[in-house]
């Protein structure tokens, strides 16, 4: 009985992160069509800074554009999906941070209570018109 539910938990995991992986895949079709727009309308990367979870913004070794307000969520010009909050030494303040990208979702800000929540392409469209008034 404890090996059914242990294969039964397997296997709904592996579920998951299979829908994971296929969400990531259509989202990255957005992000590299915003990309393309955002190149063809001569849209400047900017140098990107992380969130620390202590509320300081400090640099980053990356560039990139903004899709939501908060600036906590950012696309590389080469379409990487980076999240921008996390977590820093004590010299972070100085030294900045090293970014590791991430799976793109859909569905920006899925089950969380702060914060941003919608489809990735309303944020895409809104970042596009936004880099666009500046």
């Amino acid at each position: 009985m404890v090996s059914s539910r242990q294969e039964d938990a397997r296997r709904r995991q592996e579920l998951a992160d299979a829908a994971l992986r296929n969400e990531s895949v259509a989202a990255q079709v957005l992000i590299d069509e915003f990309v393309a727009t955002a190149a063809a309308r001569g849209l400047k990367a900017e140098p990107l800074r992380a969130l620390l979870m202590d509320g300081t913004r400090v640099k980053s070794d990356q560039v990139g554009w903004y899709i939501n307000k908060g600036q906590t969520l950012a696309i590389a010009p080469d379409g990487r999906f980076f999240k921008l909050l996390t977590t820093g030494g004590r010299f972070a303040r100085f030294t900045g941070v090293k970014l590791s990208p991430s799976l793109p979702p859909m569905v920006v800000g899925r089950g969380g209570r702060d914060g941003e929540t919608g489809d990735l392409k309303d944020f895409l469209d809104r970042a596009l018109d936004d880099y666009a008034t500046d």
